[in-house]
């Protein structure tokens, strides 16, 4: 993880570039939740009828919105509490897939634990000296904390005539071509004509004929 990124691959196959969330960023999502909260406290007792009954309703309150609030926002809001929503992060598992009941109320019950000796100490130094910046709920509980990145639109599919392969390519050499021309928005066209010319094992070209050649096959894969 030399560049701060975690690369991971799904059950599926699937490759992801996760980044984890530092200690700084995660307090600040921490206190605006626990404003949320105090809010929401604040409001509950305004509402609150007077006398014990008001008084054990709205214990029962405190209790029940302090553990389920961000057991319920992980589970079916994305791994995103209002705070994490406000600085773009979100809880995952640590093989980058959503969390679920089990995952998000080992992490959060274990508060308890990273709170100690005062003011989550505990889990401050075990954050500093993990590299996914975990603490403990998050090591027992097999989550991470990972910045919410927006998936990138995919381009349009190369405008051309398709063009028939002069010989079979594997999905991996088939793929490594899809990319090349999404991101030829982003490439130098000298970059691209030298490309070409590497590929002439292939197209039977050289620069920008090449290019135009393998342009043709990528057209054709869609068909």
């Amino acid at each position: 993880m030399l560049d701060g990124r975690l690369s991971l691959t799904t059950p599926e196959g699937v490759s992801l570039q996760l980044t984890p969330a530092g200690p700084f960023l995660r307090s600040a999502a921490w206190l605006i939740d626990v404003l949320v909260w105090l809010l929401f406290c604040g409001l509950a007792q305004l509402i609150m009828p007077s006398g014990k009954l008001g008084s054990g309703l709205f214990l029962v309150i405190l209790f029940v919105s302090y553990w389920g609030y961000p057991i319920i926002s992980e589970v079916y809001f994305n791994g995103r509490t209002l705070g994490k929503r406000a600085l773009g992060l979100e809880v995952v598992r640590s093989d980058g897939l959503p969390v679920g009941w089990r995952e998000s109320t080992l992490r959060n019950l274990l508060l308890v634990a990273d709170f100690l000796p005062f003011l989550y100490a505990s889990g401050l130094v075990c954050m500093l000296f993990d590299v996914r910046f975990r603490r403990l709920g998050d090591i027992v509980a097999g989550t991470q904390v990972i910045y919410f990145e927006k998936p990138m639109p995919r381009p349009t599919p190369p405008s051309t005539d398709p063009l028939p392969l002069p010989f079979p390519l594997s999905p991996d050499q088939q793929r490594t071509l899809i990319d090349l021309f999404e991101r030829e928005n982003r490439l130098p066209l000298d970059r691209m004509a030298e490309l070409g010319t590497i590929a002439e094992p292939l197209t039977g070209a050289q620069g920008a004929d090449s290019v135009e050649r393998m342009r043709g096959y990528v057209a054709g894969f869609n068909k």
